[in-house]
């Protein structure tokens, strides 16, 4: 955003591009894609799983993501929504998303904390990432 605090015509695409890259994630979980999960990364990208795993690089994303993804289980449906873009530089967005596994047994909820990086290419692409289960009580 500018320093008005309103979003300019380039905030605007990068918001929609961030966008899409989440409901890419969405999309990829719900189907249990991993390969088209894994093209959302940076190869030197960080990720730390919703119960503490972390994952230095692409690849070790790649092997975790390829042994667990295919076999998740879940009975419902997944939905990720964008709540919050703060540009940090202009290439470079945190990113706040709701995650929501709905099932029969009820629906649990994750806090993703995406920092998105804009390629050369104009790509947006996940760098750090942090998933927190929301646990109620």
């Amino acid at each position: 955003m500018n320093t008005q605090g309103s979003p300019t015509e380039a905030d605007t695409e990068d918001i929609k591009a961030i966008e899409h890259v989440v409901a890419t994630v969405e999309r990829t979980q719900r189907d249990k894609d991993a390969e088209g999960f894994l093209t959302l990364f940076r190869p030197d990208a960080l990720w730390t799983t919703g119960h503490g795993k972390v994952l230095l690089g692409r690849d070790a994303i790649a092997e975790f993501t390829r042994a667990v993804l295919p076999q998740a289980v879940w009975d419902g449906d997944v939905t990720y929504e964008v709540i919050h873009t703060q540009f940090l530089r202009p290439d470079v967005a945190a990113v706040k998303v709701r995650q929501v596994y709905h099932s029969a047994e009820g629906d649990t909820e994750g806090a993703p904390l995406y920092v998105m990086t804009k390629q050369d290419d104009g790509r947006w692409l996940l760098h750090a990432c942090q998933n927190t289960e929301v646990r109620s009580g």
